[in-house]
Order: structure tokens, then C-alpha cells, then sequence
């Protein structure tokens, strides 16, 4: 399982001092309210990858980069903004996660190149 850094990031006092409580983002949901995808975050967390097989088709199924983001315009003017799908999903950054998990398996118990993989 990784383990992040806990500590807070160091800003420059002009950003401190810029900072607006207001402009916090707000959550669309009560304080109390259940996060009811927590079950499948952990589990996908707690996946470890210790075959070669399946981090193979991890690093092959689970892409590298965010899926496309897109403007499209017609005749010089935005019709329709299609955001970046990895902001439409919920569990993108425990997908990114495993993928990196079976990546380093690869590289350090298989001894394999994962240039193909990028």
C-alpha cells in the first residue's frame, strides 16, 4: 500500500496572504453524509500486485495519461467543452494507484522494461 507524505505544503506568504476563505471549494454533500464509493477505494488500495499476469494487464488496461479533454467549436465559436474523463471519475486517482503498483512490480521483481507501457 502507499503511504503519502502527511506533512502540509510550504506556500510563500504572499499566497498565505492571498488566500480567500470564501473561495474554498465547497462540498456538494453534508459533513455527515456517508461517501458511499470509500468501501471500493479502499478495496482497489488494498489490491497488491504480486503476479505477473495481471500487472501486465493492468499497465495495458489502466491508461498512462488522462483521457482526452476537447473543444469543439464550429465556425470559430465553443459549441461544447468535453472535460478531461479523469475528473468525471470518482476512483481515477486509485486507478492511477494500482496501475503504478503493478508498473513497479514489473521493474523490480520481474526485471522487465516497461517503456511499452507509456
Amino acid at each position: 500500500m502507499l503511504k503519502t507524505n502527511t506533512q502540509s505544503p510550504m506556500l510563500p506568504s504572499s499566497a498565505v496572504a492571498h488566500q480567500n476563505p470564501s473561495s474554498a471549494k465547497k462540498h456538494l454533500l453534508p459533513k455527515n453524509h456517508p461517501d458511499l464509493l470509500q468501501p471500493v477505494r479502499q478495496w482497489l488500495d488494498a489490491i497488491e500486485v504480486n503476479d505477473r499476469q495481471l500487472a501486465r494487464f493492468l499497465s495495458k488496461v489502466i491508461p498512462a495519461q488522462c483521457p482526452f479533454e476537447r473543444d469543439i467549436k464550429l465556425f470559430g465559436y465553443l459549441v461544447v467543452h468535453i472535460p478531461p474523463l479523469c475528473k468525471l471519475n470518482p476512483l481515477y486517482d486509485q486507478f492511477v494507484g494500482l496501475r503504478f503498483r503493478a508498473l513497479c512490480y514489473l521493474v523490480d521483481q520481474c526485471g522487465e522494461d516497461i517503456q511499452s507501457y507509456a
